[in-house]
């Protein structure tokens, strides 16, 4: 894969760490410690050996990562704070989706546990801004989530309700790795972060207050 669109924020002899834009697959980035989803644009850290990918991972397994993301969502949240903990897993309706169990429910059994804290940066008319902190790196966690709490990720079609308005000129889902603290082979821990970038931030600016 060409990487002419990803700009490099970090490097050093083991990781080299991306800025991954919107609409390009992190399937396609060999040596990946994490994923973002292809619409999804933001910090992704890449190992440069094996030895390096093993020792990344663990962390993201182990929860020792943080990460921040920048989000739009749609409506108002009733909390300017607050945690989302559920069980997640596959749709059996569709296969692209993840849903959401419950713990009571019989269908609950062997699906993983999510867990997602958020608060509110900014309020608009129709839309929340928000700083999304997940604890869990369950696929699509942050879509699925909102989409739960009723106010889905701005633009996301795929967890977006039916007829659902999108923000002037949004293109994608307003979602956003800004921000990752890890710690790498040098024994140094790291943070890293990310611009908005220019359309997300375009989104922002025509949204009425």
């Amino acid at each position: 894969m060409k990487n002419e669109k990803l700009s490099i924020i970090y490097e050093d002899e083991n990781v080299r760490v991306l800025d991954k834009p919107a609409g390009v697959n992190a399937d396609d980035i060999p040596n990946r410690a994490h994923r973002l989803d292809k619409d999804t644009s933001g910090v992704l850290i890449t190992a440069k050996n094996e030895k390096t990918l093993e020792f990344l991972q663990k962390q993201f397994q182990e929860r020792k990562v943080e990460k921040k993301y920048l989000a739009l969502v749609a409506g108002n949240l009733k909390n300017k704070t607050g945690e989302i903990k559920t069980l997640l897993g596959r749709s059996p309706k569709d296969r692209r989706k993840q849903k959401i169990y419950l713990p009571q429910e019989p269908e609950a059994k062997g699906k993983r546990e999510a867990e997602t804290h958020y608060k509110v940066l900014k309020r608009f008319e129709n839309y929340d801004l928000i700083e999304v902190e997940p604890k869990t790196g369950r696929k699509h966690q942050i879509r699925a989530h909102f989409a739960y709490l009723g106010h889905p990720i701005a633009g996301d079609k795929l967890y977006g309700f039916k007829n659902q308005p999108k923000p002037e000129g949004l293109k994608r889902q307003f979602l956003h790795a800004s921000y990752l603290k890890i710690l790498l082979p040098s024994g140094k821990i790291e943070e890293f972060k990310s611009k908005t970038p220019k359309d997300l931030n375009l989104c922002l600016k025509n949204l009425k207050h």
